[in-house]
Parts: C-alpha cells; structure tokens; sequence
C-alpha cells in the first residue's frame, strides 16, 4: 500500500471540505469493512485521504418517529439498527438485511450507508432499502441533495455522487397501515457469502387487496434493480398466491444476469422468480399481521 492520509473531521462542513480538496483521491469512511479491503488490494491506488465520518453526530443519528419515518446516519452499524427495538418492530424487512451482512463481527462495523456507497451489484441491503422507498441524503460543496436509493447506484462501484460529495443519510418514510417487507438471498454457503441473487419487496394490504408493491433484486444487474412493473403488476390485485406469481415472473423477465463461479445466468433467473415470489409471500403475511 502507499501512504494514505487520515482525518477524522468533527462536522460535515469539515468532512465535505477535505473531500473537496483532494476530489477523486479522497474517500469517506463509515464502517470500513469494504473500504479497507479495497485500499488493501491496491483496487484504489490512486486515494490517498480516507476521512473517517464516525466522529461527525449526523452520520450517528437513528431517529424514528411513527409519522416522520426512520433516519438512519450513513456510519450507524448493522448492528445498532437490530438491536433497536422500535427500528425492529416497524422495518423487519430492514433486518432482515441487515443481519445477513457478513458475520457478527462486520456487523460491529459495516453501516447501510457503506453497503450503498460501495455500490456493488450484489450489495444485501440495497434491495430492500430500495423496496422500502428509501431516499439517500447527500451533503456537498454545493449544498444537500436528495436521491432515491435506487437511483444512487449507476454502475459498480459507482455512484451519483460527485467529488467532494459524502452520504449524511438514509431516511425511509414510515410504514403505512397493514404493510409489510422482506429481503430473502440465495448463497452457496451458509452464512458470509455474496448472494447469488437476493430480492427486496414491500407490501401494503387494503381490505384483502394488494394496495401497492415494490420490487428489487440484487446481483442480476450492473446496478440493484428497481423493478417498477412487478411491483405496479400487484397494484388492486388480490393478495394469492396466483397475483404473485405474475409479478415474480416479471422480476425475473426484468433480471439480465450473468455467468460467474457463483452461477450460470440461467440458474440466477430461475432464482428470480422463485426468491420474489417467495419474499412476496412472507410481506404479504407481515402485512396481514401489522
């Protein structure tokens, strides 16, 4: 490795003037367990400023409020957001996510806001903060901005945030009514494996109908898929089994895999279907049961 300088700024106003000095050869940190990995294997060879957000309150912050929603700062680990009963309670399907990455130990570092930066196509916790409607909050030299997380990833490991750019946050807004959401994988392995395919839905229930849907699968694309015509696919439709399978088939229609170690694209679109439909059912009897 060569030499990298450290800073641990106290404010944003801080964090975003150090990036803005060094632009493409500064980084932020939140939890690490990508970023140090990736300087370790010289994929970043060119950054030479890792600025270090945990000292900054912003990007610590859980807040949630039944009506506002839920804050989430972008370095908070897994593990402080499964360990807060009232986050467990109303985003399960956010759990669900982020009890998955990597082992216990990660979780005492990696943050969902690392996991969204990092952008991977296969990233565990995007899909259903996507699913979740979930908007990244962005802090810059030209001020604050607001993305939709799934419009914050535009290849991998690439994003739409431009030098001198940091993730402040994550807000989703609060559950409506008799909703529900899950995150489901497929892995080779048991436990710490990067997914094969992964999928991310919510569900909003409204006298026996499905209200409204969203869709997300991960490690089927360049980027986390939204996939907007599954989840429309469900809209005033019944909650069966059969309306299910409709919107599963279209998320596998929407996936352009390919082939790797981990599985032939063939095999990762038959997943598709099986893990939407799958993750669908369970939403729905969250819902049921909210």
């Amino acid at each position: 490795m060569h030499w990298i300088d450290y800073a641990s700024p106290r404010s944003v106003k801080e964090a975003t003037e150090l990036l803005a000095e060094r632009g493409e050869r500064a980084r932020i940190l939140a939890g690490g367990t990508d970023l140090l990995v990736l300087l370790r294997a010289g994929v970043m060879d060119n950054v030479d400023l890792v600025v270090d957000g945990k000292s900054v309150p912003e990007l610590n912050e859980v807040t949630y409020d039944p009506q506002a929603g839920l804050t989430l700062g972008a370095a908070v680990p897994c593990y402080k957001i499964y360990n807060n009963p009232k986050v467990t309670q109303a985003y399960p399907g956010l759990i669900d996510a982020a009890s998955l990455i990597g082992g216990t130990q990660i979780q005492g570092r990696a943050t969902l806001g690392g996991n969204l930066c990092n952008a991977s196509p296969s990233g565990d916790s995007i899909p259903v903060m996507i699913a979740l409607g979930g908007v990244a909050n962005i802090a810059g030299p030209s001020g604050d901005r607001s993305v939709p997380i799934e419009d914050f990833c535009t290849a991998p490991r690439r994003t739409v945030m431009q030098p001198g750019e940091m993730l402040v946050s994550l807000h989703f807004p609060a559950p409506a009514p008799r909703s529900g959401a899950h995150y489901l994988r497929f892995i080779p392995r048991n436990e710490m494996d990067i997914a094969v395919v992964g999928a991310g839905v919510s569900v909003v229930l409204e006298n026996g109908t499905i209200k409204s849907a969203r869709v997300a699968l991960a490690s089927v694309a360049p980027t986390p898929l939204f996939v907007k015509e599954a989840g429309d696919a469900l809209a005033g439709k019944p909650a069966t089994e059969e309306s299910v399978r409709i919107a599963s088939a279209l998320a596998q229609d929407a996936a352009s895999p390919i082939t790797d170690m981990r599985g032939t694209k063939e095999y990762r679109k038959h997943l598709c279907e099986v893990l939407t439909r799958r993750a669908l059912l369970t939403a729905i009897e969250r819902a049921k049961e909210a």
